[in-house]
């Protein structure tokens, strides 16, 4: 305790003989937080204009070839990361080894892979059912879905400001979608809207289930088996739905250099998002992933402008921005974890020797927090017996 005391003094007296140095070490932390908040919101962009290029791409393929075949483009996409990423687990050894994570967890990783590969087909199937302004408003389902996993399974904690920041983001994609009606703006076939809907619904859900449980593996396992595992099996799911039920689609492609372009470019976006979401997840969320990629639909109408000629409305430019306030909201301050007691409970004791709880001891049924930043001081090492 005398120790403890000491350096307090130390510190206090430091600032008092230095106050400048004190005042810059603030202003440069606080550059620091904000510098971080901003590459986070920069990194969700980047991958909001990789799903537009393979928007973009789509669309050339569906609507002026007529080449509907989303299970054969999500099967190029699972070839590439089978190809990189899995033959990347095959040659290494010991526990890292394609084989031994296989022994360990292959069922869960098939569960994955199939679930990954069914949320893209849905959504997809969706357009031809219902309406665009439905897709994009029943898409955002996916966010609160990835919440309540993350509460319940990553055990994250919001602060009042992220959902404020949620609640933001959602407004703005209100707006995009408000202003697609008030332009006239192409809404899709919407034939059985119900059905349509309820596609995107479930597509959303999967999505929810997929980025959570890939923020799970990417922060507890690696980025590299995450990938090369979806490889591994959504190449293998995809390629049994397309020989079951998209054979005859792919026959009547009418292949020529510039449908081949297409599918390439397709496949390079595809392959990079799922190359790049991972790094992202890591350093933010799949919750403020999730919020970054509302702007994807937004920046497909940017270039609509110039390649469909679609009409302009201010309303897009208020949307763009609203979202990306929302984003900063949620960037601005961090998460927090929630942890077992009877895990993680810390005891302080000033001597700083390892403590032994009694095994007769009855643990609180409390839960404590701890930050997802750096911690500043050293605690005391906990043995739970």
């Amino acid at each position: 305790m005398a120790l403890s005391r000491r350096r307090g003094s130390c510190g206090i007296l430091r600032i008092m003989l230095n106050p400048l140095g004190f005042l810059q070490m603030i202003i440069w932390r606080k550059v620091a937080d904000v510098m971080e908040m901003l590459i986070s919101v920069a990194l969700g962009q980047v991958l909001s204009l990789l799903i537009c290029g393979i928007g973009l791409t789509s669309k050339y393929l569906s609507e002026d070839f007529h080449a509907n075949t989303p299970v054969f483009q999500s099967f190029l996409n699972y070839i590439l990361l089978f190809l990189v990423y899995t033959t990347t687990l095959a040659v290494r050894q010991g526990e890292e080894n394609l084989l031994a994570i296989l022994r360990r967890r292959w069922w869960k990783y098939m569960i994955l892979g199939l679930i990954d590969l069914e949320a893209n087909y849905l959504v997809v199937k969706a357009y031809q059912y219902t309406t665009l302004t439905s897709i994009q408003l029943l898409d955002c389902f996916v966010i609160p879905v990835v919440i309540l996993l993350s509460w319940f399974f990553l055990l994250i904690r919001y602060k009042a400001v992220h959902f404020i920041g949620i609640v933001v983001c959602i407004l703005g994609m209100g707006c995009m979608a408000g202003a697609d009606v008030l332009v006239g703006r192409h809404q899709g076939a919407g034939e059985n809207k119900l059905v349509g809907d309820l596609l995107v619904l479930g597509g959303a859900t999967l999505y929810g289930i997929s980025n959570v449980w890939e923020e799970y593996i990417i922060r507890t396992l690696s980025r590299v088996e995450f990938l090369g595992m979806i490889g591994l099996f959504g190449a293998f799911f995809s390629g049994i739905q397309l020989a079951i039920m998209e054979h005859k689609e792919l026959l009547k492609v009418p292949w020529d250099w510039q449908i081949g372009l297409l599918y390439v470019g397709f496949s390079a976006c595809m392959f990079g998002l799922y190359s790049f979401m991972p790094v992202v997840i890591k350093k933010t969320s799949a919750t403020s992933v999730n919020l970054s990629l509302l702007t994807a639909d937004l920046y497909s109408l940017f270039c609509g402008l110039f390649l469909f000629h679609y009409k302009f409305s201010g309303l897009y430019l208020l949307s763009f921005f609203t979202i990306l306030i929302g984003l900063v909201l949620y960037s601005s301050t961090s998460t927090y974890i929630a942890q077992d007691p009877r895990v993680y409970k810390q005891f302080r004791n000033p001597s700083g020797p390892v403590v032994d709880l009694p095994t007769t001891a009855q643990v609180e049924p409390s839960v404590t927090y701890t930050s997802l930043g750096q911690e500043t001081e050293e605690e005391p090492h906990v043995r739970v017996a």
